[in-house]
């Protein structure tokens, strides 16, 4: 394997440049694909990078109409994106106990972000609004589907809304359903809120394009 793929970032360059010169030769469009996934790699850049160095509150609030089915899995996406954050980025965030938020705002139940990260000392809030979630494909089968709103609001000025995004429909397994009797039901809602998570997460840290659809997930902005 080793013989056909050099290790070395130099190798990778002069088989990019080979590929590049034979392209017009065999008239091969994917030949070009190829040297540029060599040299630069797959992974998509964070859209926002303004979390780093940065202390966090991550808040997921439900509709309204979901607040009662839909609570348990609200605070489980915003501790596991939570997870996902401090794992992307390392000691360049810091991210508030799970805990910690949840503690406040069961204490004071308050939708505004901004109140709820001033209140806890925060840099920013990562707020979640959950607008749709569900991980039942009729009585047999489950499918995860959930719809998101994404905003970020900075404290140093005054809560404003850095940055939104609405995303599209997550949908996992993409093509068909998990048997009931092949996985729990919280097993796989756990899994299925740890994909989410990593949909949201990969608004703010690099990450690999193609392996949403190696894990078999609905893939965002196409």
């Amino acid at each position: 394997m080793d013989r056909f793929f050099p290790r070395s970032r130099y190798g990778l360059l002069a088989l990019a440049a080979a590929l590049a010169l034979a392209a017009p030769q065999f008239g091969c469009v994917k030949l070009l694909t190829t040297a540029v996934y060599l040299v630069k790699g797959t992974d998509t850049p964070a859209e926002y990078n303004g979390l780093k160095d940065k202390r966090v509150v991550v808040v997921c609030r439900p509709l309204t109409e979901l607040t009662y089915s839909c609570s348990g899995a609200a605070s489980d996406l915003a501790a596991e994106l939570g997870r996902k954050l401090k794992a992307n980025l390392g000691r360049r965030i810091k991210v508030v106990d799970p805990d910690e938020v949840a503690d406040w705002t069961d204490e004071n139940p308050v939708e505004d972000y901004a109140e709820i990260g001033r209140a806890l000392d925060a840099d920013m809030v990562v707020g979640i609004d959950l607008l749709g979630f569900s991980t039942l494909l009729g009585q047999t089968l489950q499918q995860g589907k959930a719809q998101v709103k994404v905003s970020v609001h900075d404290l140093k000025q005054d809560g404003k809304v850095v940055y939104e995004k609405n995303l599209p429909q997550v949908v996992y397994p993409l093509n068909n359903g998990v048997p009931i009797q092949d996985k729990p039901e919280d097993e796989f809602r756990r899994e299925y809120i740890r994909v989410l998570a990593d949909e949201i997460g990969r608004s703010f840290y690099a990450s690999d394009h193609y392996s949403r659809y190696a894990r078999g997930t609905s893939a965002l902005d196409e």
